[in-house]
């Protein structure tokens, strides 16, 4: 009973209804999620010489394409849950239901970013280390969601901090732990709340990656990798707590995979980036109008040099033709 009282209880519900309209906890949480990875990619960007506003702009691209890249690869590594038979292709768009996979997010929204950044004329990799530690605070208050959605979570535990699971039900009597409500908070499991291992771990990321940023002046993307080997390298650990059903390879969860192999390209990248140097300076990058600066080469500067020259000897001579000495008397 001791052990009952000190675990942690789970919501009666993830949806709520104003009328005909369903309110979901799991998208209030992207939708904040996202708007604290703006908010503070724009602090930063700011800071590292970047224009106010433009943060905004990349998201306006990096946003859709992340979202419908989360979707693609859930439904690919899920495809089980959407194809074959008694199955319905059309649950496969039904996105408030949750299933966003955070590999395509992140490989698609990059896409979306790097249109932007091309528009712009902004070099990709420093507005990635300017919007990597919102990112991952972003994926930690995604997390929140999870917890609504009773979804997410690890074996049964005896922990103090274990999460109680309660059977939810729809009006009709139908069991549904998304749409249904909890009417007997007597639960059902206690298990590992590996989304609120996941939702730390991320929050812990985003503080070493600042931390990390501030001691060493990152630039090049380092910044960026630092937050993706950081992210997979928790990601691998609590994926192998995880019970929910998954794609299997080789009789492992798809995304344990995937983690060490996102892990040690990050890492190579971050260790091959630093022969770019120390972090570069945005402003400089960039002409006075927001297009980037243009670099002058060797040859256009002696060019302009004997353009100079040249000036600056028509001048003398001018002044010397109507200098007093010069002139004879009529």
């Amino acid at each position: 009973m001791d052990a009952l009282l000190a675990t942690i209880p789970s919501p009666d519900r993830g949806v709520w209804h104003l009328g005909p309209l369903p309110i979901r906890a799991y998208a209030l949480c992207i939708i904040a999620g996202i708007v604290a990875a703006i908010w503070w990619g724009e602090r930063r960007w700011v800071a590292r010489g970047g224009i106010k506003g433009e943060v905004t702009d990349i998201a306006v691209w990096a946003v859709p394409f992340g979202l419908v890249g989360g979707r693609l690869y859930h439904v690919i590594t899920d495809n089980q849950k959407y194809f074959g038979p008694g199955k319905n292709p059309l649950a496969a768009l039904e996105i408030w239901n949750g299933g966003l996979g955070i590999w395509g997010a992140i490989a698609l929204g990059a896409v979306g970013a790097w249109i932007a950044c091309r528009r712009r004329g902004i070099p990709l990799p420093a507005m990635a280390d300017a919007l990597a530690p919102g990112i991952v605070l972003a994926q930690a208050i995604g997390r929140l969601g999870n917890y609504f959605n009773q979804e997410l979570y690890g074996g049964d535990t005896t922990l103090p901090w274990g999460l109680e699971i309660y059977r939810r039900v729809t009006p009709e009597g139908r069991e549904d732990a998304l749409a249904g409500i909890a009417l007997d908070h007597t639960p059902i499991q206690v298990v590992h709340p590996t989304f609120l291992y996941e939702l730390l771990w991320n929050v812990g990321v985003a503080l070493l990656i600042v931390w990390a940023d501030r001691k060493f002046r990152l630039g090049h993307g380092r910044v960026f990798a630092l937050y993706v080997a950081g992210y997979t390298a928790g990601r691998f650990w609590i994926e192998l707590m995880r019970t929910d059903e998954a794609t299997l390879v080789f009789g492992t969860r798809v995304n344990v995979f995937v983690s060490a192999i996102v892990f040690f390209g990050a890492v190579a990248y971050f260790v091959i980036a630093k022969s770019r140097g120390e972090r570069e300076d945005v402003a400089a990058l960039r002409g006075t109008d927001g297009e980037p600066a243009a670099e002058v080469t060797e040859a256009e500067a002696v060019e302009d040099e004997g353009v100079a020259a040249d000036t600056e000897a028509d001048v003398a001579e001018k002044d010397k033709k109507n200098s007093p000495e010069s002139v004879k008397p009529e």
